[in-house]
């Protein structure tokens, strides 16, 4: 969730819009006095503009509660079915879900924040809040340390690390029993780096090293569909390779 500072409350029409649908990008309802205090935005304005949201369908009431309507969420879908990245990794994302059994994301950066364009798995897992379109500062994950070891010099050991071996392995650091494994997919556009990770339990991550090579299999395979730099001939026999040697 983000908010605005004091003396930054957006004065236009548009920008308390874009005020209002930012705080509400979140998985809980949030009421009148919640958005309120997230947007510095006077109590009648925000009011008078959830009521033209809830109008247009970008926002949902339910009694007191305000969430984001189904007309935002089909906006995202159309955009997100018409983003390059999201169709050339949905086919790695799916096999890399299917011979690990882990959640499998795909996330982009933008700024210092990861922004998840795609997740497999995980819909009856309780206590993972990840979802599409949700954001977490880059340097607080697996994901976003190797999208960070991709995109910029920084000097913290751990991404100085995941430049060099072009894959972060942690364990416990997100959620006590559980793994994070990520590797970088290459540079995207306007020069965002790409990034797919997994999820799943210490056990199983650290008793399987066919786990970490199958991320690093999975973000050569997106590279090479994207033909992104880094994604060449030798890395695409290892993952040639690698892939009939687990069975895909």
């Amino acid at each position: 969730m983000r908010s605005h500072s004091a003396g930054e409350a957006p004065a236009g029409v548009m920008q308390r819009a874009a005020s209002i649908l930012d705080v509400l990008d979140g998985a809980e309802p949030m009421n009148l006095s919640q958005i309120v205090a997230a947007t510095r935005l006077p109590l009648s304005s925000t009011h008078r503009a959830l009521e033209q949201l809830v109008a247009l369908r970008w926002v949902h009431r339910h009694g007191k509660e305000y969430q984001l309507g189904m007309r935002i969420i089909e906006l995202g879908s159309a955009a997100s079915q018409q983003n390059a990245l999201r169709r050339a990794a949905l086919p790695g994302l799916h096999w890399l879900h299917r011979v690990t059994g882990c959640i499998v994301h795909l996330g982009v950066l933008d700024g210092d924040e990861v922004v998840y364009l795609e997740k497999v798995g995980g819909e009856l897992v309780t206590g993972i809040r990840s979802r599409v379109g949700s954001r977490l500062r880059a340097e607080t994950s697996a994901i976003g340390k190797a999208l960070l070891a991709f995109d910029r010099p920084v000097g913290s050991l751990d991404i100085d690390r995941a430049r060099e071996l072009r894959m972060v392995y942690e364990h416990e650091r997100c959620m006590k029993g559980f793994s994070c494994v990520a590797a970088p997919i290459g540079t995207m556009g306007h020069g965002e780096p790409a990034a797919v990770s997994i999820f799943g339990s210490v056990t199983k991550v650290r008793a399987d090293h066919r786990i970490r090579l199958s991320v690093q299999t999975a973000a050569a395979e997106i590279g090479r569909r994207l033909d992104l730099p880094g994604s060449g001939p030798a890395l695409r026999s290892t993952t040639h390779h690698r892939q009939n040697r687990l069975g895909a």
